[in-house]
């Protein structure tokens, strides 16, 4: 009898926990897509949002609990596909990019690919030697910009077809920071079970009251200056090389 038929019996299983929160992410991910068919385009944003919290959690949870596996991490890269990439790109489309026609619907194919293009690039390429910067935009903070961006234009009553073209250049510039070489910071040197100053518990503490008072405005405000510090890092860097 061959291995392979020997292992024929064996049942396997998978992991819930951490799964669970990936299968949630992807509830939330899919959700934002039908809440925007029915024109609930703050609703959508809200819902990637909670795609972004769920995807950062199932990690956590599968390392805390010693239940990483190779599905997880499969599963983990589909979540990542359909929730900041598809989601966002058919959010846009339908908020906006459906009012330049054809251009439209390949600005948000564009960013569905570079999306597939970046998670391709990081499972093959990248060298993780190096935590503190990711190569490109990563997938989460790209849709996190999109989701506060539109957020923000329906609090302020902004129309998405009024402002269509600069729709259109800000979905292909997101798409190709993913796909950039451009270092940005990544904060995964950052482990929460270090000692903090008592200090940085007011910070923290004075950085949720802020974000409360008008979520839209600072999540956009903060993901903004995020998107903006890789292309401002990178052109700083390139002059004081070439002095």
């Amino acid at each position: 009898m061959t291995e392979e038929k020997a292992n024929t019996g064996i049942r396997r299983g998978i992991y819930l926990l951490p799964n669970l929160f990936t299968v949630g992410a992807m509830f939330a991910g899919f959700y934002a897509i039908v809440a925007a068919t029915h024109a609930q385009f703050s609703t959508a944003a809200i819902a990637i949002f909670i795609a972004m919290i769920l995807d950062g959690l199932d990690g956590r949870v599968a390392r805390l609990t010693q239940t990483q596996s190779e599905f997880g991490a499969q599963m983990d890269n589909m979540s990542d596909m359909i929730c900041f990439g598809v989601t966002p790109a058919l959010v846009l489309y339908l908020w906006s990019l459906s009012g330049v026609g054809k251009v439209g619907w390949l600005a948000a194919f564009i960013y569905t690919v570079c999306t597939a293009l970046r998670l391709a690039r990081f499972l093959s390429f990248d060298d993780h030697e190096d935590k503190r910067y990711s190569r490109g935009l990563t997938t989460t903070a790209a849709a996190g910009f999109i989701a506060s961006f539109l957020w923000f234009c329906t609090k302020h009553h902004i129309s998405g077809d009024s402002i269509k073209s600069l729709v259109l250049g800000i979905t292909i510039l997101i798409a190709l920071l993913k796909v950039s070489t451009i270092p940005f910071r990544s904060f995964k040197d950052f482990d929460a079970r270090d000692k903090i100053p008592f200090l940085a518990i007011v910070v923290i503490v004075l950085a949720l009251a802020f974000v409360a008072l008008d979520p839209p405005d600072v999540f956009l405000a903060v993901f903004g200056i995020y998107v903006l510090s890789g292309p401002f890092s990178f052109v700083v860097d390139y002059f004081r090389s070439r002095a």
